[in-house]
């Protein structure tokens, strides 16, 4: 029986069709894999600063402080330098200490030495001053000529992020006229309590050692 044309057609354009589909199967299995398609890693993490995003702080100089004439200051101003920060009051048994503080202050700030003083009213109500009000005391009583800045909260959960970072590593200033000693890098390298005076061998020989350093 001879084949129907129209039918003989019709097979040769399914069995081409099949041949097509065949191949383009095959094609994509056979695909390179470094064609495949690539999903976009994520955007790495921009790096943030301690003082921005994190919350860290690594130095001292990271810190602000508001001087006692009310303008903010960044404690960066102070890098390179060895500073005694030191928790003060006007009425306290250790007041007398704001002298002592001053000799230390002239004998070593030509080697780069600052002294830092955080007045604070948190032991016995014993700075109950305003900021200028401590200032003129400071000014008259004592003849303090090194920085002084505006009364702070030195201890507990409402201390400043000054003295959280200065008391992290050596506690919190037990009372008034505790002495933190920080590095030229802005590193907390000792601790002096109330009782050890400005012109105490110990402190001194701390201050010249940090001094000496590079």
């Amino acid at each position: 029986m001879r084949a129907n044309p129209t039918t003989s057609a019709m097979l040769a354009m399914l069995a081409l069709t099949s041949t097509l589909a065949a191949a383009c199967g095959a094609g994509q299995e056979a695909a390179p894999a470094d064609t495949a398609p690539t999903e976009t890693p994520a955007a790495a993490p921009a790096a943030t600063s301690p003082e921005k995003g994190t919350g860290q702080v690594t130095s001292f100089h990271q810190l602000n402080a508001r001087t006692i004439e009310g303008k903010d200051q960044s404690l960066s101003t102070y890098q390179g330098k060895v500073a005694l920060v030191v928790n003060t009051a006007s009425e306290c048994g250790f007041t007398p200490q704001y002298a002592g503080l001053e000799e230390l202050w002239k004998q070593y700030k030509e080697k780069g030495l600052v002294v830092l003083g955080f007045p604070s009213n948190d032991f016995g109500g014993q700075e109950p001053g305003t900021d200028d009000e401590v200032k003129s005391f400071c000014q008259v009583r004592y003849g303090v000529s090194f920085p002084l800045f505006s009364k702070s909260v030195v201890k507990g959960s409402d201390a400043s992020p000054i003295f959280r970072f200065l008391a992290a590593a050596h506690g919190e200033p037990k009372w008034n006229f505790h002495k933190y000693l920080v590095d030229k890098k802005g590193t907390v390298v000792g601790a002096f309590p109330s009782n050890v005076a400005p012109n105490d061998p110990a402190l001194t020989a701390a201050i010249e050692k940090a001094l000496a350093a590079q």
